[in-house]
């Protein structure tokens, strides 16, 4: 093992007493966040962001996160899925991981991160497509799955293209075809 050179000045790790922490003492990021969830300077204004204690029904959370996706939040529909995913049964948690990075990938293609998105939706798609033969919750997987690798050739390129319309994913079928 390599001999580390001594340190001098500052402790370089952050002062854990400082730092943000939740009622339970976990730690927490309190500052403020931008439309697609990048941190902004502390005392800057953001925009509301998901509780990190949030999980709602997996209807629920499926029509909450189609609202942000139309909204053009997909940081924040992240959130709401990925409180699903950890909530999840053993059966159901490689879909909701998928439809968790789903909404990640969209956050990277959102933020210009191309190949971010691209292997995001990619492995979004790997992880949803199981459950085509039984799709949860009304979700149309055969559909979506198609979408998103489709959407992640098209973002890969890197041309900016793409619409922030073609960017929205149908995670709900309609109504009918919940039955």
């Amino acid at each position: 093992m390599k001999p580390t050179a001594p340190h001098h000045g500052p402790d370089p790790r952050p002062d854990l007493e400082a730092r943000d922490r939740d009622a339970a003492g976990r730690p927490r990021n309190a500052r403020p966040r931008d439309g697609l969830g990048r941190p902004l300077p502390k005392g800057m204004t953001g925009v509301p962001t998901t509780p990190d204690d949030l999980v709602l029904p997996p209807d629920q959370a499926l029509r909450e996160a189609q609202r942000l996706l139309e909204q053009g939040r997909p940081f924040h529909a992240h959130e709401v899925l990925e409180g699903t995913w950890k909530a999840a049964g053993e059966a159901d948690r490689e879909f909701w991981r998928g439809m968790a990075q789903l909404a990640v990938g969209l956050t990277h293609a959102h933020r210009g991160n191309a190949a971010g998105a691209s292997r995001l939706l990619l492995r979004a798609a790997d992880r949803i497509e199981p459950y085509a033969a039984k799709p949860p919750h009304g979700v149309p997987v055969t559909a979506l799955t198609t979408w998103a690798r489709q959407t992640a050739e098209l973002v890969g390129r890197g041309d900016g293209s793409l619409s922030e319309k073609a960017l929205i994913p149908t995670l709900v079928g309609r109504s009918e075809d919940r039955g």
